[in-house]
């Protein structure tokens, strides 16, 4: 495999181009479990019908795992919306409406959300009496079984060449409560130095889902501390400043 032309580069991987093929190439300390887990839940994806990258293998180079996926030429919607801020609200539309497509959908063999969280509320550097707060609050929840993609933001959809979206990044894909999904977005923008971006979004998921703003805005404390635990520290900072708060502007 040709490893030249690289793609991206992220913190525990490196993304490359050859020919028509797109091979993620996993750091050497990366867990084997996580990378046959994105794989997957990639392949479960494939199956509902949704608009992925096709999954070509897994394999190993120079003692590294990587997976191998189909190339889409094109560009993301975070490029787009950077290169045309004149569209922007247009590119927010689509975006919403993708992310309700992947909602729409099930997939009974993927990990439940809840269970996740669960999980990872339990491994956070929280008071007990925090944790146990969050644990009852995320147990009150409704139980949906809706397809979430736990990191649905716009530099995981590729326009294509052609003009069609593709939903990249399939690591943390789970079943659950959309509104869930969305306070996970909601958060990535504010990560992202995004507020007023972050806002227009909940406002449009909201308004396009039919979905109560209050009832996202529960989630957040919930989905904060759950995905606080891996976060660099500046990252983990915001989030758990987000689990204490109660009333929402």
């Amino acid at each position: 495999m040709n490893l030249e032309n690289v793609v991206a580069v992220r913190r525990d991987k490196t993304i490359y181009r050859d020919g028509n093929h797109c091979i993620k190439l996993f750091n050497e300390n990366f867990s084997k479990a996580d990378v046959l887990n994105e794989a997957l839940n990639h392949a479960r994806i494939e199956e509902t019908g949704l608009n992925v990258p096709r999954l070509l293998e897994v394999t190993r180079i120079d003692g590294r795992w990587a997976i191998v996926l189909d190339y889409i030429p094109g560009k993301t919607l975070e490029q787009l919306m950077q290169e045309y801020p004149e569209k922007q609200a247009e590119y927010l539309e689509l975006f919403v409406e993708l992310q309700l497509t992947v909602q729409s959908k099930t997939c009974r063999l993927l990990t439940k959300l809840k269970d996740k969280m669960d999980r990872k509320i339990g491994e956070t550097e929280l008071d007990a009496t925090t944790r146990y707060e969050l644990h009852a609050r995320l147990e009150g929840m409704p139980k949906h079984k809706k397809v979430c993609h736990g990191d649905f933001n716009p530099s995981n959809i590729v326009i294509s060449d052609d003009g069609t979206p593709f939903i990249i990044d399939w690591a943390h894909a789970t079943q659950g409560n959309a509104s869930a999904d969305a306070a996970r977005t909601y958060l990535l923008f504010c990560l992202n130095g995004e507020k007023e971006l972050a806002k227009q979004y909940l406002e449009l998921f909201c308004q396009k889902s039919d979905t109560a703003r209050q009832y996202v805005q529960k989630w957040m404390p919930i989905v904060a501390a759950s995905q606080s635990v891996k976060g660099n520290p500046e990252e983990r900072e915001f989030l758990l400043s987000w689990v204490d708060v109660v009333e929402y502007v």
